[in-house]
């Protein structure tokens, strides 16, 4: 392979089913069209050097002893070599390339996922014997390569959704169930509140508090089962929580039930429009007030975005900061002013293709 190579992938935001999946319950994600592209080509020594203009960075490291050690947390660039050593790649030249990105970074838009499924496509295609890998191949490499290898909370929804794109639908238990649409929809406009986000914070009170309700409800009601238990069922067990606990079961049972009402309109292939949006309010409603992951910028946000002819919107990501989203199809121009208006980075968006690849350098 003596050409340049451009692999690029986009973000995704998380439609329904937030702070769900580590409960055992599904998630529908979509690619979206902010994209992170490396173009790279082979070097005669092995080592890796890639530069990070975006962020006036680089990255250099040797191939010629594997398996690589870890400079630092999270340090995936030597991860991917790692993970696809294991597979048996092996890589007797090097690379060197560029990397640049338009998807905010740690906003919860999955902008390292995306990175991650861009570099191991492009290792296994530099590899000394290149292989094309699936859009599935590269997303259960690229989990196995971020949050297994260092241990890290998580699910495979960003893996997934940023290597497949479009719309999908996916279950993690009891085993890995993908479905794919490319559904007609119309604009989003994504927000960045540029507030960091507190991710363990929100993990201590959303995810530790709703396994807590759970286990008490299981030393009375061993049969408990949250993608079971109906809705109206919830207040049995009110004498058995606290407050919150309370609140967090209720956000969760409503929650899985608006992730199904847009499961079914996915399946049918027919939008209902306002419909779409009036659901993703109402996870925002659960998610603001029984799980407290926003914040009162970013409902603000919403808030105004709706006034300017968006119809639903939501927090996106694990919250307590970063980035929101309302669907807009219509005019979301207004709806990115009024977003911009009040205090937020906005950027009207569409539901993208997954990881793609190009011999030439391609527009982000």
């Amino acid at each position: 392979m003596l050409f340049p190579l451009s692999i690029s992938t986009p973000g995704r935001i998380c439609l329904f089913g937030e702070h769900q999946d580590y409960l055992g319950l599904p998630v529908i994600a979509a690619a979206i069209s902010r994209r992170v592209q490396i173009t790279a080509e082979p070097s005669p020594q092995p080592e890796v050097r890639l530069f990070l203009p975006d962020i006036d960075s680089s990255e250099q490291f040797s191939l010629s002893d594997l398996p690589l050690p870890y400079q630092h947390d999270r340090d995936y660039f030597r991860s991917a070599v790692n993970i696809l050593s294991r597979e048996g790649f092996r890589f007797s030249g090097g690379i060197q390339g560029e990397i640049r990105g338009k998807i905010p970074i740690n906003a919860g838009t999955s902008s390292s996922s995306a990175l991650l499924v861009t570099w191991l496509a492009i290792l296994s295609q530099f590899a000394d014997h290149p292989q094309a890998l699936s859009p599935r191949q590269l997303a259960e490499l690229a989990y196995r390569a971020e949050v297994l290898e260092f241990g890290e909370p998580g699910g495979m929804m960003d893996h997934y959704a940023t290597a497949v794109g479009g719309v999908i639908y996916l279950e993690s238990m009891p085993k890995i169930h993908l479905e794919s649409f490319q559904p007609q929809l119309g604009a989003f406009v994504l927000g960045d509140s540029l507030q960091p986000k507190d991710t363990i914070g929100v993990l201590k009170h959303v995810k530790f508090g709703m396994l807590r309700a759970i286990e008490k409800i299981r030393q009375t009601d061993p049969s408990f089962s949250l993608p079971t238990c109906p809705l109206e069922a919830a207040d049995d067990y009110r004498h058995l929580l606290t407050p919150d606990e309370t609140a967090l079961l209720k956000g969760n049972l409503s929650d899985r039930d608006v992730l199904r009402e847009a499961l079914a309109m996915f399946r049918r292939g027919v939008v209902d429009h306002q419909r779409f949006g009036a659901l993703l309010t109402t996870h925002q409603t659960s998610l603001r007030e029984a799980k407290r992951v926003s914040t009162p910028k970013i409902d603000r946000m919403i808030d105004e975005a709706i006034k300017a002819g968006a119809y639903g919107g939501k927090i996106n990501g694990s919250g307590g900061g970063g980035c929101m989203f309302v669907y807009a199809p219509e005019n979301p121009e207004a709806v990115a002013e009024a977003l911009e208006r009040a205090g937020g980075k906005a950027y009207i968006i569409r539901v993208d293709q997954g990881v793609s690849t190009r011999q030439r350098a391609i527009p982000l």
